[in-house]
């Protein structure tokens, strides 16, 4: 369960057209459903009109492996649930940005609803015994929902995003409500030990929940939650295995000769204020500003890939970072070479991993980020051993991947001083880097991850599951 399917549904003559959607939980979890089977349910990026019919049918339809159950919402419960709660008010408050939050009743009305539409779509899914695998910051509610109706069932939650200390999460007034809501689970997942740590210093806060911070559980209405660190990883033979075809390899040469210049950064990212690409844009600045030999021979590749689009704030994100393309490329372009190329579209797998393979270096900066898989998809993607990952510490995956080179996104001289370090490093210690990371990477790849939710609950005889810590 997701707030969005792995396809955008729009109506067509006698039925309905499905084309793919784009995002990182949909790139993370779909290569497990097409490996175990199941339900994906989520809403289809459509709002409903009166007397249509949610979609409920096989994918792929070429070759069927699992089904999408559609939660239809109407215009004013999404306006509401997601733009109003999930995304102006949990999304900042989760990452640190609390003066961007906005609190409004009526959106957490309209959160409420739409939990309880998808809880009654996962009971009609839910066979005895069958997992329910509950994901992100906006179905909090879903399992104590589901919990309510179905004590038998195994539920699993997973929180993608940053989990704020309790001083940031407490302001909000429904804080408890959702503390509640996700504790109906029998297990729940982090990114890093951080926001674990975060979530059971606020759950202290919940009456009648006793927390043992040592073992990882809440015993709560006399059931242990076990809760647990599990950073996601990529599917390792899809991007390693990309990047290894010819045709790939020739791409990546390809673009690297219509650039023209010796050295190439990339960056890959929604446009979203916590992404910090106008923070990137003036460090790239003060790095040509501070190193003129590098002007005319480096350019910069940002991608960004429109999000929430209908959003002032996200509006005022686009228009940041269009004004300091425009900028720089003003300041330090040269005829008709220009140090920055902006591409504001997402790409395909095969076209980002030629980015990936043409990169000198990634720029994955974020000022906050649960996790970035464009940091281990870059890795995953340097089958070569070369290439450098510069990563903000605010990055969840900053945990895991320390032989990237970090920088600080915030001060504009730190990140600048970690862009020329990427672009002087000497060859065998890039290959070095390189080694180590990959290595980590396919060691905690999507299997891996997989393997360790699944571990959490073992399903046994019909109506009965049993709780297991993680390997």
């Amino acid at each position: 369960m997701a707030n969005r399917l792995p396809y955008t549904i729009r109506p067509a003559p006698g039925g309905a057209e499905l084309r793919r959607a784009v995002g990182g939980l949909v790139t993370a979890v779909e290569p497990v459903l097409l490996a175990e089977g199941g339900v994906w349910i989520g809403w289809g990026g459509r709002t409903a009109a009166p007397g249509e019919l949610p979609v409920n049918l096989a994918v792929p339809r070429e070759a069927p492996r699992y089904r999408i159950h559609e939660v239809l919402l109407t215009a004013a419960e999404y306006r509401g649930y997601y733009h109003g709660f999930a995304n102006s008010c949990l999304w900042p408050l989760s990452h640190l940005f609390v003066g961007r939050a906005v609190v409004r009743a009526e959106h957490w009305e309209a959160y409420r609803a739409v939990n309880r539409r998808f809880a009654r779509a996962a009971l009609e899914n839910a066979a005895p015994g069958r997992l329910v695998w509950v994901h992100d910051y906006h179905l909090t509610l879903v399992p104590a929902f589901v919990r309510e109706a179905r004590p038998d069932v195994p539920i699993a939650f997973f929180w993608h995003i940053p989990f704020p200390p309790p001083e940031a999460f407490l302001v909000l007034p429904w804080a408890r409500d959702i503390l509640a809501g996700l504790l109906g689970s029998d297990a729940i997942g982090f990114h890093t030990a951080d926001y674990a740590r975060n979530f059971l210093r606020t759950v202290r806060a919940l009456p009648g929940a006793e927390v043992d911070e040592e073992q990882g559980a809440v015993l709560y209405q006399g059931r242990v939650i076990r809760v647990q660190v599990l950073p996601i990883g990529v599917d390792w033979d899809a991007f390693d295995g990309t990047a290894r075809r010819p045709a790939v390899r020739r791409r990546a040469e390809a673009i690297r000769a219509a650039l023209g210049t010796p050295h190439i950064l990339l960056g890959v990212d929604r446009l979203d204020y916590t992404k910090g690409i106008p923070e990137r844009l003036a460090a790239f600045g003060a790095f040509l500003d501070a190193h003129p030999e590098y002007r005319g021979k480096v350019t910069f590749i940002q991608v960004g890939v429109p999000s929430r689009s209908e959003v002032p704030e996200y509006q005022e994100v686009r228009r940041r970072v269009e004004e300091a393309v425009g900028r720089l490329n003003g300041l330090h372009g040269d005829g008709w070479q220009v140090p920055v190329r902006y591409v504001v579209r997402p790409f395909s797998r095969e076209e980002l991993v030629a980015h990936y393979l043409a990169a000198d270096a990634a720029l994955v900066t974020p000022l906050r980020d649960g996790l970035n898989l464009v940091a281990k998809e870059y890795v995953a993607s340097r089958v070569d051993g070369a290439g450098v990952l510069v990563l903000s510490p605010f990055a969840g995956a900053a945990a895991q991947l320390p032989e990237a080179v970090l920088a600080n996104p915030y001060e504009v001289n730190d990140l600048a001083a970690g862009i020329f370090r990427a672009l002087a490093m000497d060859p065998a210690e890039k290959g070095r880097r390189m080694e180590a990371l990959r290595r980590r990477v396919r060691e905690h790849d999507l299997r891996w991850w997989w393997d360790q939710v699944r571990s959490l609950l073992r399903v046994g005889e019909p109506g009965t599951a049993t709780l297991h810590a993680a390997g």
